[in-house]
């Protein structure tokens, strides 16, 4: 069987990548989840701001997190993307990962940190240590500082949503490794799977 055809085996993401990656998918749907009970049922799950600190205690360990996996994203490229996908499915596979990165990894949490900074509220990352605020706090801007972080909130939420899709219709639609090489002895599965399909 060709290395090109769609049944063969995808290169694998390092264990690292692959430890990083799940991680962090747990924390940030646990804290999206969570910020959405804390914004949409205050009243009746979050009289005592518990949610919120929770919510903040996990989303804050996004910021340092995402330092090391960009670091080893770079010195560790990721496999290359099946020929079966065409060039401008291939960029916009990109281009949705390099917002993921930006916006969902970044951007949200930062945003997040300003809000907490502005509106004097503070951030124990675990349950263990205090962030230092961004800023002095300015009630002023503590509606702004909401819808930028709900705004950005909401979009990255529905493109991890996208993002969970296209994962699962690799998986069972095109069976071509792509979510193979993400999970733990993936590579050594997809390979299975082309002996006996060979």
């Amino acid at each position: 069987m060709s290395p090109s055809s769609k049944t063969a085996p995808r290169e694998s993401y390092t264990p690292v990548a692959k430890l990083l990656h799940w991680v962090m998918a747990i924390i940030w749907l646990t804290a999206w989840v969570l910020g959405y009970l804390a914004v949409n049922w205050s009243d009746l799950l979050n009289p005592n701001f518990d949610i919120v600190d929770a919510h903040k205690a996990l989303a804050s360990t996004i910021i340092f997190l995402v330092v090391i996996r960009v670091f080893w994203r770079l010195s560790h490229p990721a496999p290359a993307l099946p020929n079966s996908i065409s060039p401008l499915l291939q960029r916009v596979a990109h281009w949705g990962h390099f917002i993921l990165y930006a916006f969902a990894l970044i951007a949200l949490p930062l945003s997040g940190w300003m809000w907490s900074s502005i509106v004097g509220r503070p951030i124990m990352m675990l349950w263990i240590f205090h962030l230092p605020p961004l800023v002095a706090p300015h009630p002023e801007y503590a509606h702004l500082a909401k819808t930028v972080h709900l705004t950005i909130a909401w979009s990255m939420g529905a493109l991890v949503l996208v993002h969970i899709l296209a994962a699962l219709k690799h998986y069972f639609i095109d069976r071509d490794g792509v979510l193979e090489s993400m999970v733990p002895h993936g590579h050594s599965r997809a390979l299975k799977n082309t002996e006996k399909k060979s």
